[in-house]
């Protein structure tokens, strides 16, 4: 069974685990997750050299979802973090972006927690 990952690079597993904060409407049909890596393995210079960052891969045995939404911060000209933005359209990517979740969480051990 296929775990699921995040990648920038094709192929490249990102081994940090990010902070995900979820908004979504009030009719409960659209939404965003909203991802921040801290220091990801994908910003080490010796990561780098694999490739360039295309966009964010959610990947599992359903298949793959895809952000282009991606950014670096900086800090004193060194990139320190990713932000990646991932736009739920509909019931549909909710329930799909759902269960990915669930299988990363899993996965990592991760619980998830309701903000008041």
């Amino acid at each position: 069974m296929l775990m699921a990952t995040i990648q920038f690079i094709p192929g490249l597993d990102e081994e940090v685990i990010p902070d995900v904060r979820l908004t979504r409407s009030r009719d409960g049909s659209t939404g965003t997750a909203t991802f921040r890596f801290a220091n990801p393995k994908i910003l080490d210079i010796n990561t780098t050299k694999n490739g360039e960052i295309t966009g964010m891969y959610l990947i599992d045995e359903e298949g793959e979802l895809v952000t282009r939404d991606v950014s670096a911060r900086f800090i004193n000209g060194k990139p320190q973090a990713i932000e990646a933005v991932y736009v739920i359209k509909n019931p549909e990517d909710w329930d799909r972006f759902m269960r990915f979740m669930e299988r990363y969480a899993n996965n990592n051990n991760l619980t998830f927690t309701k903000a008041n």
